[in-house]
């Protein structure tokens, strides 16, 4: 049955795998994340993105769709962040209706020491169980998915 009607056996087996990946992984990388550094999946994801972005700075609003965050959410990670000298934030020279976020030297120190405990997480959970095959197979459902899905 296709459209609006009930599953397949097929689409009802894929369906409840994916929703059952969703709801666990984030909670199984999130919790070596929090024991290590003391930082939640989606503040390191945060501190990640700002310190791949050249001159480790960018756009809030940038930042909130890479990390899969609302602005406010954002904001409030931020404002921790500032208090604890991990970025600042300040007006986009190109557009002051922008704002920028920016890593501190304090604040790189701290992505760069939770990295090898996230890496080792994800390769154990998601990437050594997989094949060549398998991996090729998830970068394009994962891309087909993202197209079809629009960003909040």
């Amino acid at each position: 049955m296709k459209g609006t009607g009930g599953l397949t056996a097929d689409e009802k087996q894929a369906w409840t795998g994916l929703v059952s990946l969703m709801l666990l992984l984030p909670c199984r990388l999130e919790a070596p994340l929090q024991q290590a550094a003391g930082l939640s999946l989606f503040d390191y994801l945060v501190l990640s993105h700002v310190s791949e972005a050249p001159a480790r700075s960018i756009r809030m609003s940038e930042l909130a769709h890479l990390a899969n965050g609302s602005l406010s959410r954002l904001s409030n990670v931020v404002k921790r962040f500032e208090q604890r000298g991990w970025i600042t934030r300040s007006p986009d020279p190109d557009d002051g209706r922008c704002t920028l976020a920016t890593l501190t030297d304090e604040g790189y120190e701290v992505v760069v020491a939770a990295a090898p405990t996230h890496l080792r997480t994800v390769r154990e959970l998601v990437l050594d169980p997989l094949t060549a095959t398998d991996l090729r197979a998830l970068v394009r459902i994962a891309a087909k998915l993202s197209v079809a899905i629009p960003p909040p």
